[in-house]
């Protein structure tokens, strides 16, 4: 009998269940708006899924708090000049392919790649650890560079970004709506 030990707390997630109208309904509008965008921006690609690297890109061209993550404009430049390459020549090797850790079945429900869906499911616990009833763009950020195995760490690998480095400055960036909803809800 083999066993299936996932190798992180993205696939784990994931495997809870696919992502889903329930675990969309957990995202902030701006999100989920980035969101559609990915998925559009997936079918454009001729991709079957909507996979890390799709919502890395939508999220650097569309969050100005997640770009204000990284160390400097160039870096957000070389990032997002990796992310267009990706149907012109990078990331060819990725089509017609599941963004998949091996630790996982290869389909899951609402056209999400499995480290994906478990990537949205952590950004959406993110936040509620965080106190907010919405997961926003840093919390998938977060969730994103968390992720070993995916398109979007490989992607922030090759454009210079120490992964390490931008999720301890992730944890100590502080989320000024989530803080102001929660000053407002003592005030009461």
């Amino acid at each position: 009998m083999q066993h299936r030990i996932p190798h992180s707390p993205h696939q784990q997630a994931a495997e809870r269940g696919p992502v889903g109208p329930d675990a969309e309904a957990h995202l902030s509008a701006e999100l989920a708006a980035m969101v559609a965008s990915a998925r559009r921006r997936a079918l454009r690609d001729g991709d079957r899924q909507i996979d890390t690297a799709h919502l890395l890109h939508t999220l650097l061209e569309t969050d100005p708090e997640v770009r204000e993550a990284f160390e400097s404009g160039p870096q957000v430049a070389r990032l997002l000049g990796y992310l267009v390459q990706r149907s012109i020549g990078y990331g060819l090797r990725w089509q017609s392919s599941v963004e998949d850790s091996g630790a996982l079945p290869t389909v899951t429900g609402g056209g999400w790649s499995p480290v994906a869906a478990g990537v949205m499911e952590t950004a959406y616990e993110r936040a509620v650890r965080r106190g907010d009833a919405f997961a926003d763009g840093v919390d998938l950020l977060a969730a994103l560079a968390s992720e070993p195995g995916s398109r979007a760490v490989e992607v922030l690998g090759r454009a210079g970004v120490e992964v390490r480095e931008l999720l301890e400055s992730l944890e100590r960036l502080e989320h000024p709506r989530g803080l102001a909803e929660r000053g407002r809800g003592l005030e009461a």
